[in-house]
C-alpha cells in the first residue's frame, strides 16, 4: 500500500508533521498536507488523494464543513475520509460517520499506530487497496 496518497488536514503544524512522519516513514504512504479546509479542497483537486485524514475542529471551515465541500468536488464525491479528533465519544463517532466518514481516529495518536489504524479502517469498510495503483 506504499503507493497510496493520503492527504492530512489539520490546523496544528505539529499534528501535520507527526502525522506525515507516521504515515510516510512508518506507514510507507505518500503524504500531502493541508492546514485548512480551503487548502484541503485545493489539494484534493490537485493531487487526487486516495484518502483524506481530516481534523474535526479547525478555525474557519471545520472538518464536517470541509467534508461537505469535498463531496461537492468531482474528485471528492466518493473519496474516503477519516476524521481525527480529540473528542471521540461513541455519539461523536456515530455523528461523524453519519456525515460520510469511513472512520474516526482519536487524538492523540501513537506514531507507530496511525498507519495501522488507517489500514484497519480501510479493511473494515472493504476498500480494495492493492499495491498496483501506479501513482
Amino acid at each position: 500500500m506504499g503507493s497510496w496518497q493520503l492527504l492530512v488536514v489539520d490546523d496544528d503544524p505539529d499534528i501535520r508533521r507527526i502525522a506525515a512522519l507516521s504515515l510516510g516513514r512508518v506507514g510507507g504512504f505518500q503524504v500531502a498536507l493541508a492546514a485548512s479546509g480551503e487548502e484541503a479542497l485545493a489539494e484534493v483537486a490537485r493531487s487526487k488523494p486516495d484518502l483524506v485524514l481530516l481534523d474535526v475542529s479547525m478555525p474557519g471551515t471545520d472538518g464536517p464543513a470541509t467534508l461537505a465541500a469535498i463531496r461537492g468536488l468531482p474528485e471528492g464525491d466518493t473519496l474516503p475520509v477519516v476524521f481525527f479528533t480529540a473528542t471521540s465519544s461513541p455519539a461523536e463517532v456515530d455523528r461523524l460517520c453519519a456525515l460520510g466518514a469511513i472512520g474516526v481516529i482519536p487524538k492523540p495518536f501513537e506514531v507507530s499506530e496511525l498507519p495501522k489504524r488507517i489500514r484497519a479502517i480501510v479493511a473494515e469498510v472493504g476498500l480494495n487497496w492493492s499495491d498496483d495503483r501506479g501513482h
